[in-house]
């Protein structure tokens, strides 16, 4: 049986994720990034989930977020599942906005289900800047 890739109305789809990266339509990128179904912005600074333990980080990724106005954000913590702290959970869900952690592979799927379906999900991956210090 033939198979034919559709591209729908989701825009951006993510096609595989590595240890090394995320590809994302034919683009394989291999720092931290978010992803709407319209745009990339892959001028994330971060490379680990740790890294949202400092307030004003935290803040600026969070205000990042909230101007693509998502219903639910999506937190891709790289190869293994980590939680962020208490007060980036906290920042989203005093403003109604929905957070989903999971790894990167799990976070790519529920992307491409989201955006496919048209909601306002946008994703943000973390890509360690050294994949071999990451457990």
């Amino acid at each position: 049986m033939d198979l034919q890739l559709e591209s729908g109305p989701s825009g951006h789809q993510v096609r595989e994720c590595t240890a090394d990266g995320v590809r994302v339509d034919n683009r394989l990128l291999t720092r931290s990034f978010l992803l709407t179904a319209d745009r990339i912005e892959d001028d994330i600074a971060l490379d680990a989930v740790q890294a949202l333990d400092d307030e004003a980080e935290s803040s600026r990724i969070v205000e990042r977020l909230l101007a693509r106005q998502p219903e639910l954000v999506l937190l891709g913590t790289g190869s293994r599942l980590m939680f962020p702290p208490p007060r980036f959970q906290a920042a989203l869900l005093r403003r109604g906005i929905g957070l989903e952690t999971m790894d990167n592979a799990a976070a790519a799927r529920t992307f491409n289900l989201l955006a496919g379906e048209g909601r306002r999900v946008v994703a943000l991956f973390l890509l360690p800047t050294d994949p071999e210090t990451t457990g």
